[in-house]
């Protein structure tokens, strides 16, 4: 689960109660996976020692995961994806109902969605903008979207050499039609 920037890795032990509790009080599923199988199910309390998922539908797939050596957690809400890992589960109880138990996640990740911040730009008229790549050369881009950490771009031709998905650069120009230049 580590395909995301750092910036979105929570270590905290406050931040990562606080996002459980978040799940926990908007009832957020969650899918429980490991190496043989997943199912739904939800958090059904969050302390600062421990967490309560409500067990599964089906008793083969509850008896799996506490045999699983590595659980993964997902959950999607609005506006993020949570991720976590944990290393296994025991078996309890919750208002004497089953449940497992397992300490709190060492870390977490909290993607927010980038749908949720990021504004598109018009398809016409089309806004350039100009950056100058790591060996000199200039690239030409179309803007597709901005948000307050950055920007999409659009290529009209083959990508460059050493141009790779996701690359920041540091000095860009904008050419924002009717709005103005802008640079940086």
């Amino acid at each position: 689960m580590s395909r995301y920037n750092e910036q979105f890795l929570k270590k905290n032990p406050l931040a990562i109660l606080g996002v459980l509790r978040d799940l926990n009080k908007n009832q957020v599923p969650l899918r429980i996976s490991w190496a043989k199988g997943q199912f739904i199910s939800k958090i059904l309390a969050v302390a600062p020692e421990k967490l309560i998922v409500d067990y599964g539908s089906q008793e083969y797939e509850n008896s799996a995961v506490l045999r699983a050596g590595q659980v993964d957690i997902i959950a999607e809400t609005q506006g993020a994806k949570v991720e976590f890992t944990l290393p296994r589960f025991v078996t309890g109880y919750y208002q004497q109902l089953p449940a497992f138990i397992t300490p709190l996640p060492s870390s977490l990740w909290f993607v927010q969605r980038r749908e949720y911040f990021r504004i598109g730009a018009p398809l016409y008229p089309p806004y350039y903008g100009v950056t100058t790549l790591p060996d000199t050369r200039t690239l030409r881009f179309r803007l597709f979207d901005l948000s307050l950490g950055g920007m999409g771009a659009l290529l009209e031709s083959a990508i460059p050499d050493g141009l790779i998905e996701g690359a920041r650069f540091s000095q860009v120009e904008l050419n924002m039609g009717q709005w103005g230049d802008f640079s940086r």
